[in-house]
């Protein structure tokens, strides 16, 4: 299991000192913790308190992950969930969580270990069982699953790339500024994870959708996601909505895959924090 920064540690110290009820941000692919700055402040301003936990060996900068993309090889979807719930676990109330993409289904994996009091899970990689594999989504990991030798390797986008998987949604001029404002390179283990789960009856993406202990649960989805289209999101919420607790699904009209860092991530977080207010 990863160490905890001394980050995460100022983190979960101030979340258990403040008395507040904790949110814990989840990141994907291609992402680092700061693209949650945002989403942050705007729910400590409605009175919870905010971590932002990294996957293991994250940088702090988008500038330091571009000059080093060799850090985010290697890392696994079962060794970045049990790095988030090591976190989890330390803090003295049981936190909402929120995550993006592959961060959509860490998301749901710690909701299923029972760890998470509420969980919103926005446009999240699918786990097995979700048996969709629409065009785009295949177009949009295949800058990783193209090659099999990048399972050992760290992948980035390309702007193009990055364009159709995240950015198809926005124009032009907005889709180069997220480009260079949050995307870093990311790990190829979690994706042909992933791939190949239906295949796999041990693999690490598998989620305990049926565990009591899991809580209410949101899945949002952007209706022109590339990446994760309707179809995935949907059956995941299929799968989900067998849980005995509450299970939402909801789709923003005209959102890809930066829907939560794009100009309209207010939209999101709104949907996320007033699903959250219902139960905690």
């Amino acid at each position: 299991m990863a160490a905890i920064t001394d980050r995460e540690e100022r983190q979960i110290e101030e979340a258990n000192t403040s008395g507040r009820t904790p949110v814990v941000f989840v990141h994907g692919l291609w992402l680092l913790p700061s693209s949650w700055d945002r989403w942050r402040v705007v729910f400590e301003e409605a009175g919870y308190t905010a971590l932002t936990p990294g996957w293991p060996d994250d940088p702090n900068t988008v500038e330091e992950a571009n000059a080093h993309p060799e850090v985010f090889a290697h890392k696994s979807v079962k060794q970045v969930a049990d790095h988030f719930e090591d976190v989890v676990r330390r803090l003295t109330r049981r936190p909402a969580v929120v995550g993006h993409s592959f961060g959509g289904l860490l998301t749901q994996l710690l909701a299923g270990r029972g760890v998470a009091a509420v969980s919103v899970a926005i446009d999240p990689a699918p786990f097995r069982g979700v048996l969709p594999l629409p065009i785009s989504a295949l177009k949009s990991s295949s800058p990783v699953l193209g090659n099999p030798a990048n399972y050992n390797r760290a992948v980035p986008l390309t702007y193009e790339q990055f364009r159709y998987a995240f950015a198809n949604a926005v124009d032009e001029d907005e889709a180069k500024e997220l480009y260079e404002t949050y995307a870093v390179p990311a790990s190829g283990v979690p994706l042909f994870q992933a791939a190949t789960a239906n295949l796999n009856p041990w693999t690490e993406a598998k989620v305990n959708s049926r565990n009591p202990e899991r809580g209410p649960l949101l899945i949002i989805s952007g209706e022109r996601d590339n990446t994760v289209p309707w179809a995935i999101a949907n059956a995941s919420y299929k799968k989900q909505k067998r849980n005995s607790s509450l299970t939402e699904i909801v789709e923003l009209a005209n959102r890809g895959h930066s829907l939560t860092i794009d100009r309209g991530w207010r939209e999101v977080a709104d949907t996320a924090l007033a699903f959250v207010k219902r139960f905690t």
